[in-house]
């Protein structure tokens, strides 16, 4: 069976400048580390139900998807947090 890559998830806002300060930082860190994972980005503009969970924070970066994932960092990318957590994902793989 093959192994699942580590998927972090983006919350953002497309006018969102600190967003995509923050998209960068994560693909430039992937790089740098060479880590392997999938991001998915979600625009809290176009799921309403989310504003009152993510509304504040954005751009958040989570660890997993909406339902089950656990934030890294919010406003700003925090690159030790972001290693650890890609770390911790690729053991339990």
């Amino acid at each position: 069976m093959p192994l699942q890559r580590p998927r972090l998830t983006l919350v953002v806002r497309g006018y969102c400048s600190l967003c995509d300060t923050m998209r960068a930082a994560c693909l430039e860190a992937a790089q740098r580390h060479r880590a392997d994972f999938e991001l998915l980005e979600v625009d809290l503009d176009a799921y309403p139900d989310l504003e009152g969970k993510f509304g504040e924070w954005v751009p958040v970066l989570l660890l997993g998807t909406l339902e089950d994932g656990v934030e890294i960092c919010h406003y700003h990318f925090d690159e030790m947090a972001w290693l650890a957590a890609v770390s911790t994902a690729d053991e339990r793989r």
